[in-house]
């Protein structure tokens, strides 16, 4: 799957498939996971810089596109800087999988590199919601379950 058209909503909901498989469907397929985890996460920061009004770069920092996403959406915005270990994450995670794609314990790694992708997904949307947000990189939950619960009352009512 690529993740160049998903939106955050679409990467949340690959990231949860992803930690939801079976070992042997996530072990075969560990470099290919890898490289769509790593996608995801530059797609999230993408997404965020095109609603700043930015060209996201193509430049790479310390090796990574998603690094260097990530400091050009940081500049001029501190709150930003909450993410920046999920992005260093989510490459430590691409690397790991890598390094040894036939590890015993590769399908767990895989899991956490998506839990880490989603974990930025749930910042970076919460961010696109509401600006100001990031103080806590899980703050932004709260205001899209909010929403959710917003929208279940609405149906609710209206039936």
């Amino acid at each position: 799957m690529s993740a160049e058209r998903l939106t955050i909503d679409e990467i949340e909901q690959r990231a949860d498939a992803i930690i939801a498989a079976p070992d042997e469907d996530l072990a075969p397929r560990a470099e290919a996971l890898a490289a769509e985890l790593l996608s995801m996460s530059e797609v999230i920061l993408e997404t965020w810089l095109v609603a700043k009004g930015q060209v996201p770069t193509d430049d790479k920092h310390e090796g990574f596109r998603l690094i260097a996403l990530h400091r050009q959406a940081a500049k001029g915005n501190p709150s930003f800087n909450a993410c920046r270990e999920t992005c260093r994450e989510a490459v430590y995670h691409h690397n790991l999988i890598l390094h040894d794609p036939a590890a015993d314990d590769i399908a767990r790694t895989i899991r956490v590199g998506a839990m880490v992708v989603r974990h930025l997904a749930l910042f970076i949307g919460g961010k696109l919601q509401a600006d100001g947000l990031g103080e806590f990189c899980c703050s932004s939950r709260p205001i899209r379950q909010a929403d959710a619960a917003k929208t279940e009352t609405a149906g609710a009512m209206e039936a």
